[in-house]
């Protein structure tokens, strides 16, 4: 028998049973990836990180949903980085590399847990109508996609219109045959938030991502030219809700700045 050290922890939150939950699973030894697959579907989180101790501070990282393998993904490196710190309080910073070969540096400080994450364009795009009907979208700002994620982005005009939408899900599956997600966004009505967000993605995961890193890697530039803005502060508009800080660095990269909470630990028996 085989057990793997696992943890659940909540990202993007200092309260549990808020942000996005996240399966966490410390490995000797890779594994095979139907293996780690079978295992996210086990959790049945909308991501499981799988992270494996390179040097002290120095760690591979690969991610499931319970449906695909996901190359990049922010709320399961957050929780990845919130329980390697804890079981490691000596350590100020670690890495994660994750199956694209791109470094993840992250850091630690008195309140916060800072990832520094690559920055991705968009490129205009259209929305089809059924996929519009799906989601209760009857206007629309602006439409992008995001060739790294294969993500489509729809920007709409009112963040309490975002707040309220309640997909038809089984609609929204069959609205499209080549996306991972598409994420709606809009600038925020409230004074300490600069945009909100909600990530849908039946297509590779579960229907609804709760708070989603992942996305800020193309969301963060996108408001930051439309906001004039290099640091913001984003809200993610779930049922459980989350929030996170962005700061765009340069070009090619920029941090996410947020809290996690560890919520479950133990051994999953193989």
């Amino acid at each position: 028998m085989t057990e793997i050290e696992t943890y659940i922890v909540d990202s993007f939150t200092d309260e549990p049973f808020k942000g996005n939950p996240a399966g966490v699973c410390l490995i000797e030894t890779e594994l095979e990836s139907n293996l780690m697959l079978l295992v996210a579907k086990e959790l049945g989180l909308s991501e499981t990180a799988f992270i494996t101790q390179k040097e002290v501070d120095r760690f591979s990282i690969r991610f499931f949903s319970p449906v695909m393998e996901i190359p990049l993904c922010g709320h399961a490196t957050l929780a990845s980085s919130k329980v390697v710190f804890e079981r490691n309080p000596g350590l100020k910073q670690v890495s994660f590399t994750n199956i694209q070969g791109i470094d993840l540096e992250i850091k630690k400080t008195e309140r916060e847990i800072v990832m520094k994450f690559p920055l991705y364009s968009t490129q205009k795009s259209e929305a089809p109508q059924p996929l519009l009907n799906a989601l209760g979208i009857t206007t629309v700002e602006n439409v992008e996609y995001n060739t790294e994620t294969n993500i489509l982005l729809i920007e709409i005009d009112d963040s309490g219109k975002l707040r309220s939408l309640q997909p038809d899900f089984e609609s929204l599956k069959k609205s499209h045959d080549s996306i991972n997600g598409v994420l709606v966004t809009s600038k925020s009505s409230e004074d300490n938030i600069d945009f909100e967000s909600r990530y849908f993605w039946p297509w590779s995961g579960t229907n609804e991502d709760p708070v989603t890193g992942g996305t800020h890697t193309f969301l963060a530039p996108y408001w930051s030219k439309r906001l004039h803005m290099e640091k913001m502060t984003s809200f993610q508009c779930s049922e459980r809700t989350g929030q996170m800080r962005v700061e765009i660095l340069d070009e090619n990269w920029f941090y996410i700045k947020s809290t996690a909470r560890i919520v479950f630990e133990g051994n999953l028996r193989l």
